[in-house]
């Protein structure tokens, strides 16, 4: 797996931090509600200093800790507005709550979900949508979602990207790239992927795409899958192996975090299939550490890539493989699209989405 937290815990953590470091928050008071028997742990957990006009309230329980004891805290003590970074609002709230909903996938993708857990996410999700006087949504693809599949109104929603990740910067050492890429199985030239081996990320079509690449080319880019094994990852070792590029496509369970900057800087680009994201943070990794992106049309992509890299049918695995070749082949091409991905990825700051929540916060009324 990658050694990283969730994306929802990431974004929760990334954007507090980019919070306390806002000058304007001096006038306010701030309180983090976390499930913990000790404020001083979670002071150690988060890496950074929370400012004087924070406290950290650890109110601990063993189970149902949002709706039963976080819920007690807001009946008892309430907030003036509370925040929801991550989809589930307490039973009990104040009338001045906002919640950040980060993707509908498991309506995209029911079968990824046990029964009782696509019930349990339609509920809290619709619940917390409605319940919300402002929902903030991580891409216009889920505020879209939330409109089409929940009939949440859009004045409600505010879409606030997520920001880019200070460690993601293109590598320029050449021998800490290639030892990198050693330590993972793969030499220059190699493409990389990023993310859980499951349905949604498409992967199956880079597989036929190489098959493609390993007919048509002499010495064809090696392939790297770097991610957790998912859900039905085994049809897509079954693929790789039917097709007989175990030499080409290497997959990696688990990658540290702070190798990722370097196996992006080495590679000819992210390959990035996938049929449905939230958001699609790989996209904004790559980008910023320059490298080339060709990604999928689907779902959010496409709005965190814009113009700077090059978009293909998530069900054409020709059009992958010839533009796999052509990166490989084309230098100039590749630094153009670097160029602009950089470009891209400076537009993605926590700063920025930490004052947009600010500003919505301040604004729920």
């Amino acid at each position: 797996m990658l050694s990283q937290r969730t994306g929802t815990e990431h974004y929760s953590s990334s954007l507090l931090r980019a919070l306390t470091e806002l000058p304007e928050v001096e006038r306010y008071r701030f309180a983090l509600y976390v499930n913990s028997a000790s404020a001083q742990e979670v002071r150690d957990r988060l890496g950074f200093a929370l400012p004087g006009n924070w406290r950290v309230r650890a109110i601990s329980f063993p189970r149902l800790w949002t709706h039963i004891r976080l819920s007690w805290e807001m009946a008892t003590r309430p907030p003036g507005v509370l925040f929801v970074p991550s989809h589930v609002v307490p039973l009990w709230h104040p009338r001045r709550t906002v919640v950040t909903i980060h993707d509908l996938g498991y309506l995209h993708y029911p079968q990824a979900h046990t029964r009782a857990s696509r019930f349990y996410l339609h509920l809290s999700t619709i619940f917390s949508a409605r319940v919300a006087g402002k929902v903030i949504a991580i891409s216009e693809a889920t505020r879209r979602d939330l409109i089409d599949k929940y009939r949440i109104s859009p004045h409600k929603i505010t879409v606030i990207y997520h920001g880019r990740d200070p460690i993601f910067v293109p590598v320029t050492n050449e021998r800490k790239i290639e030892e990198t890429a050693a330590r993972y199985g793969v030499s220059q030239p190699y493409c990389i992927h990023v993310g859980t081996l499951q349905p949604r990320k498409n992967l199956g079509i880079l597989v036929e795409a190489w098959g493609k690449l390993a007919a048509q080319m002499e010495n064809p880019p090696q392939l790297l899958l770097a991610g957790k094994r998912g859900w039905l990852y085994n049809t897509l070792l079954q693929q790789i192996e039917e097709a007989r590029l175990g030499n080409l496509v290497k997959l990696a369970d688990y990658v540290e975090r702070d190798d990722l900057p370097a196996l992006y800087s080495g590679a000819i680009a992210l390959t990035f299939p996938s049929l449905y994201e939230g958001f699609g943070l790989p996209v904004l990794e790559a980008m910023s550490c320059g490298t080339a992106v060709l990604a999928s049309t689907a779902s959010s992509v496409p709005e965190v890539v814009d113009n700077a890299g090059i978009l293909l049918d998530p069900h054409d695995p020709q059009a992958w493989a010839s533009t796999v070749q052509r990166l490989a082949e084309d230098q100039p091409l590749r630094a153009e699209l670097s160029r602009r991905g950089v470009e891209r990825a400076a537009q993605f700051t926590w700063e920025r989405c930490a004052r947009e929540t600010l500003q919505v916060l301040n604004n729920e009324d």
